[in-house]
């Protein structure tokens, strides 16, 4: 076991190791797995922006081909071309790269599972993993699980794309993809038998024509075996091909994958590799009908803005507070109401003593709106509160990067959680503000009520300090620091005061320029750069016993004692100083002198359309190969890779990626850039060579031209909020990605140490839906040994609603505490699906009249929608295409089945209807429809394709298609061209 897996380590680090689309070493203009989900993604996204914008009577000039970028597509498909627009574009950016990222992780976490590739004639297998995966993607949809869909998507897409470069199906002259792979109600066909031989060895290296001219000409569907430490294959059976794999070596010798130009069959990767871009859009339109045009673009990130999300102390004490978070939350939803700005989710979590939650989330403002309004302060009779357990439920619920604000007055009585929370953090990097209001007045409350209305101080206050003790409160620095938030401690009376710093970050396009953290504080000077796209800059220093001058590129100079002054207005309400900038012809370098002894924060944001993300990334494919996602923090000492993508489009350079110690050490790591294309600003990778002691932060630098001014470049630096911290501990677990109701599942973890020695770890499994675990309280490493190896069990309740998302963290600490890695896994709880049939369309009656004047004219359909006896019954009809009138009801058939009665009617100038049904299990069927003048009407019903009957009088046609035939082009076998390829043997 120790040989394969070292051999596994080896296979997946050598350049061409992995099977899957990938470029050459030296280029050759290969197309990646990322390549094709991108290029899918943004196409299919723009065909249904633009089926919106006919819809709404707006313009949609955009050509859907590879032209097509993410900032382009994000303007047309919100009709804004503001720039306050485009750093929402970090978001959808960013769901591409998950799912790119997500797909890429299947090379490396199931290299050798012949399913997942479609290898070795595992058709059923790999069919089985899409349609589950399928399953899994339309559940979370449906729970409003997008960062869980997207997942399950990447790694669906993969396996699907695969087949087109690992199997037969383009040699037999197909170009278009083979459907049945999506469809669980339809069977594959076709497939060579497990006797029957498939292939010829290569003559000479050449490979072109080692597919037998019989399996051809019979349209036998056949895949390349592969072995990474064993020759054995079936008799006459085709190899998968090149270097790694074993089996190319036996006769019949060579293999057939098309993973890119290189490869065995590599005059037919570009083929490959655009029918796999097919198949992905047909894959994608799909989820698209199941999940409906606006959750389908909340999938794909396209229409994902801000969130606003509260996490609130509802006991005794906090009525003060919530009264101003309703006030704060009720005047941003109706201030951006209807515009580009307007949140795209709201999320609630209330938390008190003993319990917390529920989770609130909604698309729906005055949902959201009737929630909060219905919250009231109550209980809590000991002081200390279950924040933390809030705050986690709000950091799995929201999407990554977003803005987290807490309202408490209370110290958090569950502390154990502060590990796992900041994990959290630094796995989604979203931003957590706590506001911290008077403690004291909120303890004489308390007091009163559990004494009778008596009033009374606690002792250990001493009726000396408004404020929580500070061992309490600085957990909340601690967190707020490491999310690049704030502890904003104010009174209850100024806390409407404070709140300006949500209304501040609810805003479009916030990026932040600045962000330092003293502890303790020290005397010490701190520079920004303000380019020109950056407008209404705020800074924020929070901390006691304070002074501070800011200066500009001018010279100008105003400091803290100037309430109003040449350089912008300063608010100052209990330990936080709110400073608006005024940045008019100030671009440039920019300087603020802090000096205080006590511990303090500055953070300098603004609104611009240069912004980036990042991810940390493990290669595995060699330089040029493919990358996946790397959970937990970094090891220390250790080199590392970041995926960063840049926003701001052709006009932005990147000049440097760097990591800075957050000490304020002045330490600063610069990272090796390499670009990958990509879309808007581009996509870099970035290797740092040593990952800086302790915590650190991402800074980008770069240049910036204006499109108004004709000036030379403008400097710019934008910085990640989350500080990363780094261990020596290394954890990792891999599961499988669902588990249904009322199951358990078993997580193996690794714990090891990066320098080999040994140890003892306290363990912690968390999870926050409260699911029933169990795992090992410690684990212990022999030094010499490297690893130590332990079982985490989940159970999900029966009564878990399908696509509901779990997500467990195990933690490994220590000895004393002094050092804590994590690993995080996000899981789905899916129901068993037995329903595969798509919904059927039949016609009752139609009427037509439908003279010159169509303005004047209607014509009516009227249809019957069935799920068949043993169906999950019709979940929804929406009307795709047509301006028509939709009016549905439910009765019960001859049959005892239920039928949904659908009466559409419109004028004859509509002269087409599109019927999207969805079924109660994610199963799509579409009812089309057409008038023809003074003739009637054409209707045909299909489950996958859209396919249109040609009958001029009213019909019925219910076709479920399942691909093109398995047949090859005789033209194509003959004007095959010849490759040659060098084949190299390696006797492991």
């Amino acid at each position: 076991m120790q040989t394969s897996l070292l051999l596994m380590a080896l296979y997946l680090s050598i350049p061409g190791g992995t099977q899957a689309f990938k470029p050459l070493i030296s280029g050759g203009g290969s197309i990646t797995h990322r390549d094709i989900t991108q290029r899918a993604v943004l196409r299919k996204t723009a065909e249904v922006c633009r089926a919106l914008a006919a819809a709404q009577g707006r313009d949609f000039s955009l050509p859907i081909d590879d032209s097509l970028s993410i900032i382009k597509l994000h303007k047309a498909c919100s009709a804004d071309s503001s720039s306050s627009s485009l750093v929402s574009t970090i978001l959808f950016q960013s769901t591409i790269v998950k799912m790119y990222l997500s797909n890429a992780l299947v090379d490396m976490a199931f290299a050798l599972s012949k399913a997942h590739h479609f290898d070795g004639e595992t058709f059923q297998g790999g069919q089985a993993l899409i349609t589950a995966g399928v399953s899994e993607v339309k559940a979370s949809v449906k729970r409003g699980s997008f960062l869980l869909a997207r997942l399950a998507l990447g790694r669906v897409c993969h396996t699907l794309q695969d087949f087109y470069s690992h199997s037969n199906w383009v040699e037999m002259g197909n170009r278009q993809p083979y459907s049945t792979l999506i469809r669980p109600d339809l069977q594959l066909v076709n497939l060579a038998g497990p006797s029957t031989p498939t292939c010829r060895s290569c003559m000479g290296g050449n490979c072109t024509d080692n597919i037998l001219p019989e399996v051809l000409l019979q349209g036998l569907l056949t895949s390349g075996y592969f072995n990474l430490f064993s020759s054995n294959k079936p008799a006459g059976k085709c190899s998968h091909g090149g270097s790694f794999d074993r089996t190319s070596g036996r006769d019949p010798e060579g293999g057939i994958n098309k993973d890119d130009v290189g490869s065995s069959h590599g005059h037919l990767h570009h083929t490959a590799a655009d029918v796999a871009i097919n198949a992905t859009m047909e894959l994608l339109e799909d989820i698209r009908g199941a999940a409906g045009d606006k959750d389908f673009l909340r999938l794909m990130g396209i229409t994902q803005s801000s969130v606003l999300c509260f996490v609130i102390d509802t006991t005794g004490s906090m009525s003060d507070d919530i009264t101003e978070a309703k006030r704060v939350s009720f005047s941003i939803i109706d201030s951006k109401r209807g515009t580009q700005q307007e949140p795209s989710s709201y999320i609630l979590v209330p938390f008190n003593d003993p319990g917390f939650g529920p989770l609130i989330t909604t698309t729906n403002a005055d949902i959201f709106k009737q929630r909060i309004n219905a919250l009231t302060a109550s209980g809590g009779g000991d002081i200390p509160e279950l924040c933390l357990s809030g705050l986690q439920l709000a950091l799995t619920a929201a999407p990554p990067f977003s803005e987290i604000f807490v309202f408490t007055d209370a110290p958090a009585k569950d502390t154990a959680l502060k590990s796992t929370v900041t994990a959290l953090i630094e796995s989604t990097k979203s931003v957590v503000t706590f506001m911290l209001t008077d403690n004291l007045r909120s303890i004489r409350r308390r007091r009163r009520r559990s004494m009778g209305g008596a009033s009374a101080v606690w002792p250990s206050q001493g009726g000396a300090s408004n404020r929580m003790a500070q061992s309490d409160a600085q957990l909340y620095r601690d967190l707020a620091q490491a999310s690049g938030g704030q502890a904003i401690e104010v009174t209850k009376e100024d806390l409407h005061r404070a709140t300006s710093v949500i209304e501040d970050a609810s805003a479009a396009a916030q990026v932040t320029v600045l962000q330092e953290v003293r502890s303790p504080g020290k005397a010490e000077n701190f520079s920004f750069t303000v380019d020109e796209s950056m407008r209404n800059l705020n800074a924020y220093i929070t901390g006691g016993s304070l002074s501070f001058t800011l200066t500009s590129p001018s010279g100008v100079s105003q400091s803290n004692s100037e309430a109003s002054g040449p350089l912008g207005t300063i608010q100052t309400v209990g330990n936080l100083h709110r400073i608006s900038l005024t940045t008019h012809n100030n671009t440039g370098l920019w300087e603020i002198s802090l000096n205080s002894l006590e511990s303090y924060s500055l953070k300098v944001i603004g609104q611009s359309s240069v912004n980036f993300g990042y991810h940390f990334v493990e290669a595995f494919g060699g330089a040029h190969g493919d990358f996946g996602l790397k959970e937990g923090r970094p090891l220390t000492g250790d080199n590392i890779t970041l995926l960063v993508s840049v926003t701001g489009g052709d006009s932005v350079t990147v000049t440097a990626v760097a990591l800075i110690e957050a000490s304020g050490s002045g330490s600063e790591v610069n990272g090796t850039l390499q670009s990958l294309g990509g879309t808007g600003g581009g996509d870099f990778l970035v290797t740092v060579a040593r990952v800086p002691q302790g915590e650190f932060v991402v800074r980008l630098r770069g240049e910036s031209n204006s499109a108004t001014t004709k000036s030379s470049p403008s400097l710019f630096q934008r910085q990640a909020s989350t500080q990363i911290k780094t261990s020596s501990i290394s954890v990792t677990a891999q599961a499988d990605s669902t588990l249904e109701p009322g199951s358990t599942i078993y997580v193996p973890f690794t714990v090891a140490m990066a320098n080999g020695t040994g140890g003892a770890f306290t363990v912690r499994a968390t999870n926050d839906r409260g699911f029933t675990s169990s795992f090992p309280a410690s684990v212990s490493i022999v030094t010499g040994e490297g690893a130590a190896n332990g079982t985490v069990t989940l159970t999900a309740p029966a009564s878990t609603p399908s696509g509901t998302d779990v997500t467990l963290t195990i933690e490994a600490e220590s000895a004393g505490a002094a050092d804590l890695n994590y690993a995080i896994l996000r899981l789905s709880v899916v129901s068993k699906v037995t329903d595969f049939s798509p919904p059927q369309c039949g016609v009752v009656s139609v009427s037509s009249n439908c003279p010159d004047d169509c303005s004047a004219s209607y014509w009516q359909l009227s249809a019957n929608l069935t799920d068949g006896a043993n169906g999950t019954g019709i979940d929804r009809v929406t009307l795709r295409q047509g301006n028509g009138t939709l009016n549905t009801s439910t009765e019960v058939g001859t049959g005892g089945e239920n039928v949904t009665r659908v009466e559409y009617s419109a004028t004859c100038c509509s002269k087409k209807v599109e019927l999207v049904v969805v079924d109660r299990a994610g199963n799509v069927g579409v009812c089309l429809g057409s008038v023809k003048d003074s003739v009637g009407v054409v209707v045909s019903s299909t489950a996958q394709a859209s396919v249109t009957n040609t009958t001029a009088v009213p019909v019925v046609s219910t076709t479920s298609t399942g691909g093109p035939p398995l047949t090859l082009s005789l033209y194509l076998r003959i004007c095959v061209m010849l490759y040659l390829l060098l084949w190299n043997r390696v006797e492991l």
